[in-house]
């Protein structure tokens, strides 16, 4: 016993704490949504949102569903496509291209 505690205990707390420092130390390495940073995507650009707030939605259609939103000056990779008004931002993410102006220096096509 450790405290009062069973070592078996012991040992299971530690390896979920370990466990839990691992994962939380590598999604800090992924770049979040919208968060600025990173680089382009594979054939894309990188564009900044211009508009207070930007919605992204399933296809590039202004009545398509709701994917999610950027926030004014959010920086995101898009796709050099652009359909309907809408640039694609990645597999069923849409967003007016007249909100988004490409980062400098980015190829956005």
């Amino acid at each position: 016993m450790i405290l009062g505690i069973p070592k078996r205990v012991v040992i299971v707390l530690a390896v979920l704490i370990g466990v839990l420092v691992v994962y939380l130390m590598g999604s800090a390495k992924r770049p979040s949504e919208g968060a600025p940073g990173g680089g382009a995507a594979p054939g894309g650009c990188r564009v900044t949102v211009t508009a207070d707030v930007l919605n992204v939605r399933e296809a590039p259609a202004a009545t398509a569903k709701l994917a999610g939103k950027y926030q004014q000056n959010a920086q995101v990779d898009a796709q050099p496509v652009v359909e309907n008004g809408f640039r694609k931002l990645a597999e069923n993410k849409w967003a007016a291209s007249e909100f988004l102006k490409p980062v400098d220096g980015a190829p956005c096509g």
